[in-house]
């Protein structure tokens, strides 16, 4: 490999920075000074403009007046113009009554009322908000409050000064029927105090003084008393003001209140302003304010240049909206503005972004017909989305041809393509690059190791990326968040806690600072140990160091919680979320609902689908799929078909999973022939069956005995490819025992162990329940110790099933099977195991039968019953049997279950493989 590049600056598992708070630029839509007033004005009201001009005086304005302008309060212009013609004409007859004092005293009227029935200015569903930020906007604080209901509308109080930012309050309307809204309203009360962004908010119940304030303020205005003074010299200050701006830009650009507060002092911004404004909000992605901040500009009359919209094109690719960033594109063509190479760079490596090479590669091949010379930067967007999709053959030959065309590879495409190699899994090759990164001269960096580091780790190998580590300190370079991150990752898929945690050690000695991202992965290691509530003190103390915890902090705990059947729990820090500000998402919710479908609860999950709906949430597939999986646990195919009918009439993507929960309920009720069609409709979706599919056919043909059927599935898995794993075969010797074909049961055990599969507990139970069933417990006995052997401990299922069928043929049996039940006898003594009332009552009348008047074998094995057993039982088990006829035991399988609590004939189900994968 000769040339090998990279150039985006993109790590391999770059760990992004904390949320930003969103910024807001105060664009004012008219910044021209008011004119002077003119002598004519009244006196009356001295805040009143002037609304005529001396005819010889010329207009010499460049900004057109806006036509609006006039309209704002047209009582208050037409009074106006009625005060000016009185002077050239007699006025009308005078009304009775003075206009100022029926004002006044309608004035105080309304104030009487607002201040002794604050009721009547009341609305339902209506909340006050306090201590809001003052650059929040409606649509932020419609996103956190619709979690409580459907919102009808926002308020936010604007402040006298600057009119685009609010004065630090507000107030939601909430829709819906009145009970509706007033319940949405009380809901969203009982989060006061809760942290947004930053701010610990007010929330109340509106009192109606609002209306009281409006009121009093607007008379205020009329008759000229809030003392707010108009600025008249803002063309002094307007270089200075421009100067501030690009001096903070260029010392603080962290500080965005500072950047934006600048910008929001220069009094009328030039194009120059607007376009490092956009620049800016482009870097930092955020593409709604750069979009507001180009619109305001073009609102004042400056035409953008390719500059400026390359930077608007810059803001949508960092937020992967690639769409609005080719209607930018298509805008610039229209009106004749040249696409430079920084354009194109911009959007190929947008489109690098979101994983779509093919677009890429057009806007690159356009480039290279644009363009006669291209540069390493593009190359290296190129090279990275082909990286990221794994097509490494066609990034080694961009790199093939930007070195032939004299463009010399920089470190930045040595690290994208050993990024690309450990995306792939290719190590081989990622160690090549490495070296050559070193051949041409060039020292390795924190991200070189960490290539190596990053790789190491997805593939499993930790100790090789600790070896890395090693070397990386011997080479004079440290440790730096993202690398010790990835090895604390590393462990925590290994479910190492111990080195995960002595990572995070070795961190905190080295005097990094904990971000969002480490107390997350810290959380996530409480979580896998089942440390609850460590992780929950972990929480407080984020809190407390002033990091504001995000939905993947809850994350883990609600699903831990939640997988431990401890729902209360879940659902207290799924509240402890809310109270942090965090607006749930789907996957919060979905996790409060894989646990309750775990739990058997199921119509407590239903009832999360409508608090979704009332947060505005909507469910996605795996929502749906975890409720089908529940309902198929039960059996329930008619509610399991409902919602599959709901998933796809919503537009969701129907896959393997989803025909997963569609089959296992149609293999729990007995309807195959359903189940057959569910299969044809996955041929005619193009979805493969996997080992999962078939496990789920197989175990539902071996429910009903039909070894013909679950033979042919077998040979039809071989046929298509599919792997059979070991829950394959325990479904298929399922079959054959239920069939009584114990021969074809053993060949199927040799068949396995012959390819490297070995029987497992659940196989060796259904081979003593297929022994059992056959009337041999001398083979079922054989075969127990055959699985003693094998390493494999006994479980409560294996002693039931080989107790019972013992005890079933003692009578006729041998003597070594009394001894062998004897020896069982002892064991599960020993493993201290306890049975059910109802397989007490059967063994016992099995032993009546072999000991009639007690001995060791019934004094043994009545230690292994429960503790209310007594006399009574005895004695009505004695007299049953007494009279019971010799054909009550015709049939042993007829009573093989009775009673059981603890087990049940479908030991080995399938559920157990499908319950621990998880949808979220």
């Amino acid at each position: 490999m000769d040339a090998l590049s990279l150039s985006t600056p993109h790590f391999p598992t770059t760990i992004l920075p904390g949320k930003h708070h969103p910024t807001t630029a105060s664009l004012s839509l008219s910044l021209k000074p008011p004119l002077p007033p003119s002598p004519n004005s009244s006196h009356n009201h001295p805040r009143r403009p002037n609304k005529t001009l001396k005819s010889d005086q010329p207009s010499t304005s460049k900004t057109p007046s806006n036509p609006l302008k006039n309209l704002v309060n047209p009582t208050h212009s037409l009074t106006n113009k009625l005060r000016l013609t009185s002077k050239l004409s007699p006025p009308p007859p005078p009304p009775p009554p003075p206009v100022i004092e029926t004002h006044n005293e309608i004035k105080e009227n309304e104030s009487q009322n607002s201040d002794s029935g604050g009721v009547e200015s009341r609305q339902e569903g209506k909340i006050f908000i306090g201590n809001l930020p003052n650059w929040i906007k409606k649509n932020e604080v419609a996103e956190f409050f619709r979690q409580f209901g459907p919102i009808k509308s926002v308020i936010l109080i604007k402040g006298h000064g600057e009119t685009e930012r609010n004065a630090g309050f507000g107030f939601v309307i909430y829709g819906g029927s009145d009970a509706m809204a007033s319940k949405s309203a009380m809901k969203a009360v009982e989060f006061d105090g809760v942290e947004f962004h930053g701010r610990v908010l007010t929330v109340r119940l509106d009192d109606g003084r609002r209306l009281k304030v409006k009121s009093e303020e607007r008379g205020r205005y009329l008759e000229g008393f809030d003392g707010v003074e108009y600025r008249s010299k803002w063309h002094e200050e307007r270089e200075s003001s421009r100067r501030s701006f690009r001096e903070v830009l260029d010392s603080e650009p962290e500080n965005w209140q500072a950047v934006v507060q600048s910008f929001e002092r220069v009094k009328k911004p030039s194009r120059r302003e607007y376009g490092l404004m956009v620049t800016y909000y482009a870097r930092r992605g955020d593409m709604y304010r750069a979009r507001e901040t180009f619109e305001s500009m073009r609102a004042r009359g400056i035409e953008p240049t390719s500059h400026v919209y390359t930077s608007l094109i810059h803001a949508y690719a960092v937020g992967r909206d690639m769409e609005e960033a080719l209607s930018c594109v298509r805008k610039m063509k229209d009106e004749g503005i040249e696409m430079t190479l920084v354009t194109y760079s911009i959007i190929v490596g947008g489109f690098a972004k979101i994983g779509n090479a093919e677009a890429a590669d057009r806007w690159f091949e356009e480039a290279k017909e644009r363009h006669t010379s291209l540069n390493a930067i593009i190359y290296g967007n190129i090279i990275y989305a082909h990286c990221q999709t794994c097509n490494m053959d066609r990034a080694e030959a961009l790199v093939r041809e930007m070195e032939e065309s004299g463009i010399d590879a920089p470190i930045d495409i040595y690290h994208t393509m050993m990024d690309g190699y450990t995306i792939s899994g290719n190590e081989n090759k990622c160690l090549v690059v490495f070296d050559r990164l070193k051949e041409c001269g060039f020292t390795p960096s924190v991200i070189s190791y960490g290539c190596l580091i990053n790789l190491y780790t997805k593939i499993g190998k930790v100790s090789k990326a600790l070896e890395i580590s090693k070397m990386m300190e011997s080479a004079g370079i440290k440790h730096n968040m993202k690398t010790y991150s990835m090895l604390i990752n590393g462990f925590l898929k290994l479910k190492d806690w111990a080195n995960a945690f002595a990572i995070f050690e070795d961190l905190v000695q080295d005097g990094l600072k904990l971000d969002v991202v480490l107390y997350n992965n810290i959380i996530r290691a409480f979580c896998g140990m089942g440390n609850m509530d460590r992780a929950i003190r972990t929480v407080r103390e984020m809190q407390k160091e002033r990091h504001r915890p995000t939905t993947r902090t809850f994350m883990p705990i609600i699903h831990g919680f939640a997988r431990a059947g401890e729902m209360r729990k879940a659902l207290e820090v799924f509240d402890m979320m809310r109270m942090s500000g965090c607006i749930p998402t789907v996957h919060t919710f979905n996790a409060l609902i894989l646990g309750l479908v775990e739990k058997r609860q199921l119509e407590k999950a239903v009832e999360i689908l409508d608090e979704m709906t009332l947060a505005a949430v909507r469910p996605n597939e795996h929502t749906y799929t975890t409720i089908m999986h529940g309902y198929a646990s039960l059996g329930d195919t008619g509610k399991a078909f409902e919602y599959f009918t709901k998933l796809r009439n919503e537009g969701l993507e129907l896959d393997v999973y989803t025909y997963e929960a569609l089959l296992k309920a149609c293999c729990k009720s007995g309807r195959m022939q359903s189940a057959l069609a569910v299969t044809k409709e996955m041929s005619a979706q193009k979805i493969p069956k996997n080992t999962f599919v078939y496990n789920i056919l197989i175990d539902g043909w071996a429910r009903r005995g039909d070894v013909w059927e679950a033979a042919d599935l077998m040979q039809q898995m071989k046929r298509e490819g599919v792997q059979p794993d070991i829950h394959t075969y325990t479904s298929f010797v399922n079959a054959c025992c239920k069939a009584g074909d114990m021969q074809r049961a053993m060949q199927t055990i040799k068949e396995m162990e012959a390819l490297g599969v070995k029987p497992n507990l659940k196989t060796y139970t259904t081979l003593i329940h297929g022994w059992a069933r056959a009337s041999l417990p001398e083979k079922a006995l054989r075969c127990f110790e055959q699985m003693k052997s094998a390493g494999l401990k006994p479980d409560k299922a294996v002693y039931h099933c080989l107790m019972t069928s013992l005890l079933s043929r003692a009578t006729v049996a041998e003597a070594y099977i009394y001894s062998g039940v004897l020896s069982i006898c002892r064991e599960m003594v020993e493993c201290g195991l306890t049975f059910d009332m109802g397989t007490a009552v059967h063994w016992s009348k099995c032993l009546r039968k072999i000991e009639r008047t007690g001995g060791e074998l019934t004094e043994a094995l009545q230690k292994t019953f429960p503790p209310d057993w007594n006399s009574r039982h005895t004695s009505d088990v004695n007299s049953n049997i007494d009279t019971d006829d010799e054909s009550d035991n015709s049939d042993d399988d007829n009573v093989y279950f009775t009673g059981r609590t603890d087990v049940d004939e479908d030991h080995y189900d399938v559920d157990d493989d499908l319950r621990h994968r998880s949808w979220i």
